[in-house]
């Protein structure tokens, strides 16, 4: 008799309860900013609510949906076209606060780096399952990666989205070191990245301003470290058991974009030392999780795949609750699942239904 195919429940609650506690934080950090805007209070929560339930819908369906399906060279190159396509035609969009990321598509907003997220994850693992066996032989197996790669990250920069190129190579280097690059390549690409990305930094005026800030927020106050030295208030004023839901002061104009990037912080003072430590608890969990489903896939290509996902999700979490604590310099990348935004939700949940349906056919034997 056939084995029934059970998903990873841990995995599944853990996501659910960071997709309710969006909707619940996004509508008490934006409600005031909300009104004061567009004069309708639960103008960001009809959104976030509308993603949600999109998310989850498109999470049923790719739960459901063989993960093998999506080795076939027809998704991948299909995906990685429409991703570059959106790519381009985002660069000739009017500007939106200096940065090109977005564009309307029947009146929603559209950020297609989230898109190509998906479709580099899905390139890599197909071309690493195929070529692993010489992972070391960098012509054979690295320069196709690399050359996709490149092209992607570099139409990110040109929108300019620093963050999100970031994450594109962290979760590429993980997945190559996983399918077993020698260490000796990724010291010797860490020692060769790591000068680019400092005259990358410095480079630009604002973002040599944003750094020195991030050494000193209280150096500037009143301008580039303003973000930080608010956003510790908030989770230093939260407290044990936070102020309570909606009481918060922080979101009140003093703290930028608190329903987006500095979500985490309006949670820290809502719902104190309590609240901030469950989200890390969720997130922890789906790492586990993600990377046991990685251990037990049954192939190659479940296993690559697995942990591209789980170290998009990790990595931007991390990111994103490393900024609000002042422990890495003003990032925009989103907090997975909880920040404000209809693409990274959508494709953040759609990660999560593939990885739920390699979570149904890992091996069912027991763990050593």
């Amino acid at each position: 008799m056939a084995r029934k195919l059970k998903s990873d429940k841990l995995l599944f609650l853990a996501t659910l309860l960071l997709v309710c506690t969006s909707v619940v934080m996004v509508y008490s950090a934006s409600a005031v900013l909300a009104m004061a805007k567009y004069q309708q209070p639960y103008w960001f929560l009809i959104k976030q609510g509308t993603w949600a339930v999109l998310g989850i819908f498109m999470l049923a369906v790719t739960m459901r949906i063989d993960y093998r399906n999506y080795r076939e060279p027809v998704v991948i190159w299909t995906a990685l076209a429409v991703a570059t396509l959106a790519l381009v035609a985002v660069l000739f969009r009017a500007p939106i606060n200096g940065t090109r990321r977005w564009f309307g598509v029947g009146g929603i907003g559209v950020q297609p780096s989230e898109l190509a997220k998906m479709a580099l994850i899905l390139f890599c693992a197909a071309l690493l399952e195929r070529r692993m066996d010489r992972i070391n032989e960098i012509r054979y197996a690295l320069v196709p990666i690399a050359i996709a790669v490149g092209v992607i990250t570099g139409l990110i920069l040109l929108q300019p989205d620093y963050g999100t190129a970031v994450s594109l190579l962290v979760v590429v280097a993980a997945m190559v070191f996983a399918a077993g690059l020698s260490y000796r390549y990724i010291l010797g690409l860490a020692l060769v990245t790591m000068p680019v990305l400092w005259i990358v930094l410095v480079s630009a005026d604002y973002r040599r301003r944003r750094l020195l800030a991030f050494l000193d927020p209280w150096s500037d106050p009143l301008g580039e470290g303003f973000q930080i030295i608010q956003s510790l208030i908030a989770v230093g004023t939260g407290g044990v058991f936070g102020k309570g839901l909606m009481a918060g002061v922080q979101k009140l104009f003093y703290l930028p974009e608190p329903h987006t990037d500095f979500i985490y912080a309006v949670i820290g003072e809502e719902l104190g030392l309590v609240g901030a430590t469950a989200i890390l608890i969720c997130f922890a969990v789906i790492t586990w999780r993600g990377l046991r489903t990685a251990v037990r896939a049954p192939d190659r290509f479940g296993a690559l795949l697995a942990i591209g996902l789980t170290t998009m999700i990790a990595f931007q979490a991390f990111v994103n609750i490393s900024v609000v604590l002042g422990l890495m310099p003003t990032k925009g990348i989103p907090l997975p699942f909880v920040s404000a935004g209809g693409s990274s939700l959508l494709i953040s949940l759609v990660g999560m239904g593939i990885l739920l349906n390699i979570s149904q056919h890992a091996s069912s034997a027991p763990e050593p």
